[in-house]
C-alpha cells in the first residue's frame, strides 16, 4: 500500500478548463431548474415537486464543486478555491470556512475510535450502547432511525445550526465570521428573491429543494462510511491507508446519479487522496482496478441503513441487540 500515493498523485490537481465547464454548466443548470420550478407553480404543485428534485440534485452537484474547493482540488488556484467555495456557500447554506475545518478534522480522525465526535455520524459501540441508561438509548434509537437521520437531521442542520455563530469554539474566530458572512449574504440573497416572486412562492420552490438535497448529501455522507465492514480502530492500532481503503465505501451508482453526486461515492479514492478533484476520480478508478474498497449498489447502500452499532468484536456494523 506505501506505493499508492505516487500512483494516485498524478490525477490530483485542478483544471481551469474542466472546472470552469463544470462550475458553469452545473451553476446554469440549478439556476433552470429553480426557474422552471418557480413558473410551474402556475400549473400544478406537484409538476413543482417534480422539478425540485433535477433542482435539488444539481444543489448537491454544486456542494461538491465547494467541496473540492475546501480540498484546495477544483482550482489550481489557492484563492479561486476560497472565492468560489465561499459563493457556493451561500447557495448551499454551508458556511465555507467552518465547514472546512470540520471537514478536515473528520478525514484526519475517520474511523478512529476516540475520536468520534459531532463532525460525524454519532456511533456507539455495543457495549457502550448496552451500559446507557434507558433514556439514552431512547434518544440513540431516535436519532438512528432513518426518519429523524435523514429528513429531520438534514434539515435542521443546514437551514438552523449552521445559521449560529456560538456553535463554533470561541476560538474558532475565522471560521465564526464564516458563518456570520454566509447569514448576511444568504439574507440578502433570500431578500431579493422575496421581493422580486414573494415569500409563498420562494418557500414553495425553495423548502423541497433544501430538505431532498439535505436529505441526499446525509445519505451519501452515511454510506460512505457506514456500512458493515467498515473500519474502526483505537489510536494505539489506528493506520490511515486501512482507514481510506476499508473505512470507506465505493457507492457504485448509475452513471447518472455519479454525475449529480460529483462521483462522491468513489470515496476510498477521495480519502486516500483529497486533492484529487471530482471530475478525475472514475479515471483513476478505471486505470487503478486493483484499487481494494468495499463496494456498494444502490440496493447495498440502503441495506445499511438498518446498522447502528461498532461491534468490537466481531469489527463489524450490528444492528440493534433484541431486547
Amino acid at each position: 500500500m506505501s506505493g499508492l500515493q505516487p500512483i494516485l498523485a498524478r490525477y490530483q490537481g485542478g483544471d481551469w478548463r474542466v472546472s470552469a465547464r463544470q462550475l458553469a454548466t452545473t451553476g446554469a443548470l440549478f439556476v433552470l431548474a429553480w426557474y422552471l420550478a418557480y413558473r410551474s407553480l402556475e400549473v400544478s404543485y406537484w409538476l413543482t415537486l417534480a422539478l425540485a428534485l433535477p433542482a435539488a440534485g444539481l444543489l448537491v452537484r454544486l456542494f461538491i464543486i465547494q467541496h473540492d474547493c475546501g480540498h484546495g482540488s477544483f482550482f489550481p488556484s489557492p484563492r479561486w478555491n476560497e472565492a468560489v467555495g465561499r459563493v457556493l456557500g451561500v447557495v448551499t447554506l454551508t458556511p465555507y470556512r467552518y465547514w472546512r475545518r470540520f471537514h478536515a478534522m473528520h478525514h484526519a480522525t475517520s474511523g478512529k475510535l476516540e475520536r468520534r465526535g459531532f463532525y460525524d455520524i454519532v456511533t456507539f459501540t455495543v457495549r457502550e450502547y448496552v451500559a446507557l441508561p434507558g433514556w439514552r438509548r431512547v434518544a440513540y434509537r431516535v436519532y438512528r432511525n432513518p426518519v429523524f437521520l435523514f429528513a429531520v437531521a438534514p434539515a435542521v442542520l443546514y437551514v438552523v445550526l449552521y445559521r449560529i455563530p456560538f456553535l463554533a469554539p470561541r476560538a474558532w474566530t475565522a471560521e465564526r465570521r464564516s458563518i456570520l458572512g454566509t447569514d448576511v449574504a444568504l439574507a440578502a440573497v433570500v431578500g431579493v428573491l422575496v421581493a422580486t416572486i414573494g415569500v409563498r412562492p420562494f418557500l414553495l420552490v425553495q423548502a423541497p429543494v433544501t430538505v431532498i438535497a439535505s436529505a441526499a448529501g446525509m445519505w451519501l455522507f452515511y454510506v460512505q462510511h457506514q456500512f458493515e465492514d467498515t473500519y474502526w480502530e483505537r489510536a494505539g492500532h489506528w493506520d490511515f491507508t486501512r482507514a481510506s481503503l476499508a473505512g470507506s465505501s465505493y457507492y457504485a451508482l448509475p452513471a447518472w446519479l455519479q454525475w449529480f453526486t460529483g462521483h462522491i461515492g468513489l470515496h476510498h479514492i477521495h480519502h486516500l487522496n483529497t486533492r484529487i478533484p471530482n471530475y478525475r476520480l472514475q479515471a483513476c478508478l478505471d486505470e487503478h482496478p486493483e484499487l481494494p474498497a468495499a463496494r456498494l449498489t444502490l440496493r447495498d447502500g440502503f441495506r445499511c441503513a438498518r446498522l447502528k452499532l461498532w461491534d468490537e468484536d466481531r469489527m463489524k456494523l450490528v444492528t440493534f441487540p433484541k431486547a
